[in-house]
């Protein structure tokens, strides 16, 4: 019996599971990736197409990810305030360095040094991580979650017949209602 044990085995072993949510969840992150440095580019920016229970199953870790990363945006910004533009090892560089205003940077930079690493540790690829941080965090600033969606699909997968389904990323593909016209409002005429 699997009494409180939460969670789908999808029939691997435990660190194969921990590996196969891994590649999921950085491959979604992944797709936001320009298509020009890229030859397997994807069809669509920021979703994936799977299983039904294995996208059930990575949800959890990609909104996890998206809300490290979009808790450390504020530290990001403290820091360019107080950061340099000066070039490595030059004179304005070193005064920097020894400057009031790099003891801020670094302390603000510090807690985002200490997400990127907790993101890295969850997705195992630095390339995902870097895109995180600079392309999919900064969409959800003002959102507090749900940051993904479960779509599933009429056509089974072909070979087992596995329910497929789409995992991406909320915001860009969204349908919108159309917007009905306002009603009328007729002016009360005014007889004096």
């Amino acid at each position: 019996m699997r009494h409180r044990r939460r969670g789908r085995t999808l029939g691997r072993s435990p660190s194969h599971q921990r590996a196969l949510l891994k590649n999921l969840a950085s491959s979604l992150f992944l797709t936001e990736r320009d298509a020009e440095e890229d030859e397997n580019k994807p069809k669509v920016k920021g979703r994936i197409v799977t299983t039904l229970e294995k996208a059930k199953e990575v949800r959890p870790l990609v909104e996890r990810c998206v809300t490290i990363a979009r808790r450390a945006l504020p530290a990001l910004e403290e820091a360019g305030k107080h950061g340099t533009t000066a070039a490595r090892n030059s004179q304005a560089w070193k005064d920097w360095r020894k400057s009031e205003k790099y003891r801020q940077w670094n302390k603000s930079m510090a807690a985002v040094v200490v997400a990127r690493r907790r993101a890295l540790r969850l997705l195992g690829d630095k390339q995902a991580v870097r895109l995180l941080f600079s392309e999919v965090a900064p969409r959800f600033v003002d959102r507090p979650g749900g940051y993904t969606r479960v779509l599933r699909l009429a056509k089974p997968r072909l070979g087992d017949a596995g329910t497929r389904a789409i995992l991406e990323l909320v915001g860009k593909h969204d349908r919108k209602a159309p917007e009905a016209p306002a009603p009328a409002v007729e002016e009360a005429e005014a007889t004096t």
